[in-house]
């Protein structure tokens, strides 16, 4: 009777693990376009919250960005409008770029955000040379008070 018992639960746990691997496996690789999170360089920027961030410059560097695993995104596909518009309702205005690139350029007040679309993955960059700028002008305005 216990053996009898045992192989009942044996065989609920093996069911349990195909059907739970069977369900991961189904999963879209496509992303969701749903829900979104400050970009870790730009905080006011939206990323998808299935990004995954895996390099992000740090320090002094040069060049301020931070890539994003996005698994589903094409190079050669436009970036879906629901993307596009929940950039816009944070604020960002896009600007003019030329056609056939794969990196888009938005706008909000005095920053500026590059957002370049790869196979799989993003680039989220903010102009070091704008950088510059804004740091040199507020450093500017603090000696004249």
């Amino acid at each position: 009777m216990l053996r009898k018992r045992g192989l009942q639960v044996a065989g609920l746990i093996c069911a349990g693990t195909i059907l739970l691997t069977g369900t991961g496996c189904g999963a879209s690789t496509e992303p969701t376009w749903k829900s979104f999170d400050g970009a870790a360089n730009v905080k006011s920027f939206p990323v998808p919250k299935e990004a995954n961030k895996t390099e992000q410059t740090t320090g002094n560097s040069e060049l301020d960005y931070v890539r994003y695993a996005l698994p589903g995104l094409k190079e050669g596909d436009s970036i879906p409008e629901a993307y596009l518009e929940e950039i816009e309702s944070w604020g960002w205005e896009q600007k003019e770029t030329d056609e056939d690139s794969s990196s888009l350029v938005f706008e909000k007040g005095k920053s500026i955000v590059h957002l370049t679309v790869h196979d799989d993955f993003l680039i989220i960059t903010v102009p070091s040379q704008l950088r510059k700028q804004v740091i040199q002008g507020l450093e500017s305005n603090k000696t004249n008070k």
